[in-house]
């Protein structure tokens, strides 16, 4: 170790030697849909409250307006969703939600369909954490279909790239 400044393209390097899920939050406001696409989501923070995390970047013009709804959808992408992700986090808002890939439900969150997890949560808390901001949500339910199906395998972000489980030998 050294005194020095860390640089930040080895330290990326070095995060994307970890692997993530990939989730999807999304909700309709103002009565349009918002899509963030996530690969820092962290389930299991607490039982009681149910309690679900992520980091978003400070600089997020999505965030903003998401954070409003008063119910978000969460939906922990498939290893067949990799271009659904793609699609999802793209810059041009407006390819995001070509061929409506999204389902909505009565509270207004946006779910994608046929995937591992599904969730239903509202805002907890935030708190600053760097140049992103952690936030906490309150899990109100989960998605009856997925729960005891192991059978969806989670996509997996691992050296900046979209992978797959290996089947246990």
């Amino acid at each position: 170790m050294t005194g020095t400044a860390l640089d930040q393209g080895r330290l990326r390097e070095a995060f994307a030697r970890f692997p993530s899920g990939v989730a999807v939050l999304a909700a309709v406001v103002d009565g349009a849909p918002q899509v963030l696409v996530v690969s820092s989501f962290t389930v299991g923070v607490s039982l009681e409250p149910p309690l679900v995390a992520f980091a978003v970047q400070n600089g997020s013009g999505t965030w903003p307006l998401l954070k409003r709804a008063g119910s978000l959808g969460v939906s922990v992408l498939g290893a067949e969703h990799g271009e659904l992700c793609r699609q999802l986090a793209s810059r041009e808002k407006e390819a995001r939600l070509v061929n409506d890939p999204l389902r909505r439900m009565d509270s207004g969150a946006l779910i994608v369909p046929d995937t591992p997890l599904r969730l239903w949560c509202r805002i907890h808390d935030e708190f600053p954490a760097g140049d992103h901001t952690m936030v906490l949500l309150e899990v109100l339910d989960v998605d009856g279909d997925t729960v005891g199906d192991l059978a969806g395998e989670p996509l997996v972000f691992h050296g900046s790239a979209f992978r797959r489980l290996k089947e246990p030998s």
